[in-house]
């Protein structure tokens, strides 16, 4: 057992994992906040989901009318599961990569430019900015999942 918490210790000690940690607490908390902006946006555009829901703004059948979907919150929930959709491999692969043994630099260029695409993607669809802007943003952050998954291959290839 004291074998096992040496190796968890060279974990937390290595640069890398410690960059890939960083990274993805930046980018869950991220992806955490826009829980409470859907909800805000519920709130204030009065668009719920649920009949139960509906009864802060009214009673009976006047509560109704708010059970609806409202083209702002639609926004704020296609941002949130293309964070999903995105989010959920980096952490994976991400995690695979760091203890591929990278090198620290090619390591923190990619959890950078990951965090940095999916922080610009949500501002850039929330504004929202024109295409190509988006679409860019979610082609940076994919490229460097690929990238990393490649380099995952390339370095334990047991195909």
């Amino acid at each position: 057992r004291s074998g096992e918490m040496a190796k968890l210790t060279q974990l937390i000690d290595n640069d890398v994992f410690r960059a890939y940690a960083t990274y993805t607490t930046i980018v869950l908390l991220k992806m955490m906040l826009m829980s409470p902006l859907t909800s805000y946006f519920r709130v204030t555009r009065k668009a719920v989901a649920n009949p139960e829901d509906a009864v802060s703004f009214g009673k009976g059948e006047s509560a109704k009318k708010y059970v609806r979907t409202d083209q702002d919150v639609e926004r704020v929930r296609r941002v949130h599961l293309n964070d999903l959709e995105n989010i959920v491999p980096f952490l994976g692969i991400g995690l695979l990569y760091a203890l591929s043994g990278p090198e620290l630099y090619s390591a923190l260029l990619h959890f950078r430019i990951f965090v940095g695409s999916r922080i610009l993607h949500t501002f850039i669809y929330l504004i929202p900015l024109p295409q190509p802007s988006r679409g860019l943003t979610w082609l940076a952050g994919y490229a460097v999942t690929i990238s990393m998954a490649y380099k995952v291959l390339k370095t334990t290839l047991y195909l």
